[in-house]
């Protein structure tokens, strides 16, 4: 099953690439979407087999592949993991189903998006570090062409940015695996032991100065990912000028490798060094979250408003991830799925707008919720985005980002309530998008605007729908993801003594 999921759209985008002749944009389309749906259909079946009564891996994959390396085919899903394989395949879909029909290059277009999801489904159920290395390489590549054939005017400009940071965090992180390995005395890159007690096949435990060396090279690399203040620069150019679609899988799924990274790696590798940074990080959170809002308020670009949005979100699953309480780490996964849904939900109907308007600048627009001349769907779904977002009860940001604020308040209570903070600032931004673009008499230099197809309505209304859902219904979610989250919350010695210290 899992070797479906990661093997399946990589085969499929072998396929279309090099299928020989020529094939029609149609066939090609159609093909995409149904590989996206078989992938989908398979992640959801993956999750009625999961017993959610345990923190220990499922459905294990071992095959024995170059010995003197130490890399073996070694795959498995917990808690943690199934949710966003979920995410990538439902966010494959999407994506792909909002491409324009008329697409320049299709078979090579939708040949980039498979392998990018087979890439990160295999990254996010790799239990090897080497293998994950792997399958973390292979989405730069095809996202880098995928920004940089179909993008926007500096498109080239924001291909090589996102290139020379995304392959920077390679580098160090490769550095950081490798590390870990000699210092330990490993006998392989396997993972062993469950989401609360990782550490490496026939590795030594590591004394605390080197676990904070090597922690280090963790965060720095998937902070980059993620991204975190100050590695955060190469976002929004990248959303920018990236399509609609593209922006819907860099922020929906691409940013979570760094976040699982994160998690799984950082805290799960180095839990006594993860303590003691554990105030830093929650400081660091802090300076990500406002800093985003910040920027974001002064944006005048639609999609960069976006874009510095998820900076600031980035930075709660930071902060929880710091605190590692069994309640904040259920939020740090609620997050991650509910931030994939509002951001798809939000670059969807943001490019809506641009497609029909010719601009996305809110001092150009106004007056899109006119009903005869206007987008009024669309600017109902981008508030119910913006509402998710802002973390209004009902929707899935809310119990998202209140489990991350309860579950860190008792651990770091400064920190926690300048994050908040920061929460009102999203607000803000939000309100004054909205408020400029939509409402208010339609402007003259904003005329005629073609009416919007249910092909441009269809996905929009796909992840509003699972919104609204998540945001009544968090159980389903909650109980894949509880023990998991438990088990990669238990306190070591370290933890309890950072613990004693800040009563």
């Amino acid at each position: 099953m899992l070797s479906a999921l990661i093997w399946i759209p990589m085969l499929a985008a072998t396929v279309i690439g090099l299928w020989p002749g020529s094939v029609s944009s149609k066939i090609v389309r159609n093909a995409a979407i149904a590989i996206a749906g078989i992938t989908l259909i398979l992640s959801v079946i993956l999750a009625t087999q999961f017993d959610p009564s345990t923190s220990q891996l499922q459905f294990s994959e071992f095959i024995p592949w170059i010995d003197a390396l130490g890399l073996n085919y070694n795959l498995g899903v917990d808690g943690l993991s199934l949710p966003l394989v979920i995410l990538n395949t439902l966010l494959t879909g999407v994506a792909i189903y909002a491409t324009d029909e008329s697409i320049r290059r299709p078979r090579f277009y939708y040949s980039l998006i498979l392998l990018i999801t087979g890439g990160v489904t295999g990254a996010f159920l790799s239990q090897n570090l080497l293998l994950f290395f792997l399958f973390f390489e292979i989405e730069l590549i095809p996202l880098y062409l995928l920004i940089a054939i179909w993008g926007g005017e500096r498109r080239g400009y924001a291909a090589t940015k996102f290139l020379i940071y995304t392959a920077f965090s390679g580098i160090v992180l490769l550095a950081a695996f490798l590390g870990t390995v000699w210092l330990s005395g490993a006998s392989s890159f396997d993972l062993v032991g469950g989401a609360g007690a990782l550490h490496l096949q026939g590795g030594l435990p590591l004394p605390l100065v080197r676990q904070m060396i090597l922690l280090a090279g963790v965060l720095l690399a998937f902070g980059i990912k993620m991204p975190l203040v100050p590695f955060h620069t190469w976002l929004p150019d990248a959303h920018v000028e990236a399509s609609t679609p593209v922006s819907v899988l860099l922020a929906g799924v691409l940013l979570k490798l760094g976040t699982y990274g994160m998690l799984r790696f950082g805290l799960g590798l180095f839990p006594d060094a993860w303590a003691v940074a554990a105030p830093w990080l929650a400081s660091w959170a802090v300076v990500s979250v406002l800093y985003g809002a910040s920027c974001a308020i002064a944006q005048k670009d639609m999609k960069k408003i976006v874009a510095y949005s998820s900076i600031a979100h980035m930075g709660y699953i930071l902060l929880a991830s710091a605190a590692a309480t069994p309640i904040s780490m259920l939020g740090t996964v609620l997050q991650m799925v509910s931030h994939g849904l509002i951001s798809g939900l939000l670059f969807l109907s943001v490019g809506v707008v641009y497609k029909k308007s010719g601009t996305r600048n809110i001092d150009v627009l106004k007056g899109l919720f006119n009903p005869d001349r206007g987008l009024p769907m669309i600017g109902s779904l981008m508030i119910l985005g913006v509402m998710a977002s802002a973390g209004i009860p009902g929707l899935a940001g809310f119990i998202a980002e209140f489990l991350i604020f309860r579950g860190s308040l008792p651990v770091f209570p400064v920190q926690t309530f300048l994050c908040m903070i920061g929460t009102g600032l999203t607000s803000v931004y939000f309100l004054i998008m909205v408020n400029r673009a939509f409402f208010g008499r339609l402007s003259d230099l904003v005329v005629n605007l073609p009416q919007v197809r249910w092909n441009d309505r269809i996905p929009s209304l796909v992840l509003a729908i699972i919104i609204a859902i998540m945001g009544v219904q968090p159980g389903v979610l909650v109980a894949l993801s509880e023990k998991t989250a438990i088990a990669m919350a238990a306190p070591g010695p370290a933890q309890v003594k950072v613990s004693q210290n800040l009563d």
